[in-house]
């Protein structure tokens, strides 16, 4: 089986170093593929460089961050979420963005410095053993980077560990409506891709609610197989987790 971790990291070291077409098989822009998952003209804007072209959601727009709160973005590479999370929490709240990248993490303070975000910081850490206290954290965002990694009941149980009691996780994710073939899943492509590491839908749901989540299903999209993915059978996933006491 392939190294999925050194195959996630050489590709994602490729994109900070020149951004290209982001995480999906489809050669569209950025911009454009950002407005397709649910950025705004004014959002994209506000962000800057920081649009990469990858994510298959919007969660921030969806979530419930309140000023003052303390945000944890899993995966957050050039940094966009953590920067559109900054306005909601405003100068009293903090967010914190954490990716295994070195060079994501060194372009998301670049572009942190040009955007002058003063509340947000990036720590270098794996998802799967999250470098943030107990119970510190009111909101955990995330965009489709779970599927990326190789143990994902681990991602879950590592952030119902940092939330707060009745704390909230908001996941924008790639989940499968019908399994991949064995050489899919070997396809370091599509491992990149964000869709050979991914999970079917009832199984991704099932795992965040053993990691202690009561999970809600905000919003399905189906489309973004045909708009990124050349069909594969396979939709965006954007769920509320709250953690249970």
């Amino acid at each position: 089986m392939p190294n999925t971790k050194n195959i996630i990291k050489r590709k994602y070291s490729e994109i900070a170093n020149k951004p290209n077409c982001g995480c999906s098989c489809s050669c569209n822009s950025k911009d454009a593929i950002a407005s397709q998952i649910g950025y705004t003209a004014e959002q994209l804007k506000a962000v800057g460089d920081a649009n990469m072209g990858l994510g298959c959601g919007n969660p921030t727009a969806f979530s419930k961050i309140k000023p003052g709160d303390t945000v944890v973005d899993l995966g957050s590479g050039g940094g966009i979420d953590c920067f559109l999370a900054s306005k909601k929490t405003g100068i009293t709240g903090k967010v914190i963005g954490v990716d295994f990248t070195e060079k994501m993490i060194k372009t998301a303070k670049a572009n942190a410095d040009k955007g002058r975000f003063t509340n947000v910081e990036f720590r270098f850490g794996d998802i799967e053993q999250l470098p943030v206290e107990d119970n510190s954290v009111d909101v955990i965002i995330s965009n489709c980077v779970i599927n990326l990694a190789p143990d994902k009941l681990k991602v879950f149980k590592e952030a119902h560990r940092v939330l707060k009691p009745e704390g909230k996780m908001y996941v924008s994710d790639i989940v499968l409506l019908a399994e991949l073939t064995p050489e899919q899943r070997k396809n370091e492509e599509l491992i990149a891709g964000c869709v050979g590491g991914a999970l079917l839908k009832d199984v991704y749901i099932t795992m965040m609610e053993e990691a202690g989540f009561n999970v809600t299903i905000l919003s399905e999209n189906k489309k973004i197989s045909k708009q990124q993915y050349q069909g594969i059978p396979l939709e965006s996933l954007m769920v509320e987790g709250v953690k249970q006491k």
